[in-house]
């Protein structure tokens, strides 16, 4: 079975931001919030390839950040799948040349990403503090939007668009 480049460039793209994100950017916090690399990459990634791509690469990533930070296997992994797929399906059905998209994407999974952190984890039954992840929410908000644009253009960049394809519009029936 061949590869195709695409897949294992997002695989590539994928790891290498895991690994920083888990051995670097974990322990730094600016204004009481740190930026969440995998979590811009991936809404980049998916806005590029769509919903199954970015919920592929969702999973890897979440597999990855769950192994190597020893924690509860398969929650980030569902956060980041559900955010992937969510956020391609943002990029198919309103168009993937609107500027605005990777910041209103990232702004908007960020905050669905830490509701679903806190819920998930009350749920399993871990010790959580609604107060201490909001208080930290507007600052990892504001990190991740100002940083959608590089990684943005440099996923672009990486990948490349898709040619000939053209974003569907949704469709009303009835």
């Amino acid at each position: 079975m061949t590869w195709p480049i695409d897949e294992l460039k997002t695989a590539a793209i994928v790891f290498v931001v895991t690994i920083f994100q888990v051995s670097v950017l974990s322990s730094i916090t600016l204004f009481g919030g740190s930026a969440n690399l995998v979590l811009i990459t991936l809404v980049a990634v998916a806005l590029l390839r769509g919903s199954i791509f970015g919920a592929a690469a969702g999973f890897f990533a979440g597999i990855l950040i769950d192994t190597a930070t020893l924690s509860t296997l398969g929650v980030t992994a569902l956060l980041l799948t559900l955010a992937g797929y969510w956020t391609g399906r943002y990029a198919e059905t309103t168009g993937r040349d609107r500027a605005h998209a990777p910041l209103v994407a990232v702004a908007v999974i960020t905050l669905l990403y830490a509701v679903g952190e806190l819920v998930l984890n009350y749920m399993i039954g871990e010790d959580v503090s609604p107060a201490a992840a909001f208080h930290a929410l507007p600052p990892t908000m504001l990190w991740n939007v100002l940083l959608a644009v590089p990684v943005y253009a440099l996923c672009r960049r990486l990948l490349g668009e898709r040619t000939g394809e053209r974003a569907r519009e949704v469709q009303f029936f009835g």
